[in-house]
């Protein structure tokens, strides 16, 4: 698996830019998981499944879920750093 992922940003015109992928865990039994809700239909309903799985089936230790303000906006440094300090594992998620 490549390190990198092909990104393109919405806000350079077009232009490709490379994003170096996060670090993997090796698993994520007793980790704390942070979900991002993007605020599109069903996201919350999503995302709270989502939840109970990792739960269920990988003994993560608890999960948080955030909600960004508007799904056409990216989500605020504040909500970022803000999870950035709770969570060991984070995934952007979407509905709709």
């Amino acid at each position: 698996m490549t390190s990198e992922i092909g990104f393109i940003d919405p806000t350079a015109g077009g232009a490709r830019a490379k994003i170096v992928l996060a670090p993997r865990p090796m698993d994520l039994a007793g980790k704390v998981v942070g979900l991002l809700d993007n605020t599109k239909e069903q996201a919350d309903v999503i995302l709270e499944t989502v939840a109970d799985v990792l739960r269920e089936r990988y003994g993560v230790a608890k999960v948080i879920i955030r909600r960004k303000e508007y799904f056409s906006r990216p989500a605020t440094d504040e909500l970022l750093n803000e999870m950035a300090k709770e969570v060991q594992v984070a995934a952007a998620a979407l509905g709709g």
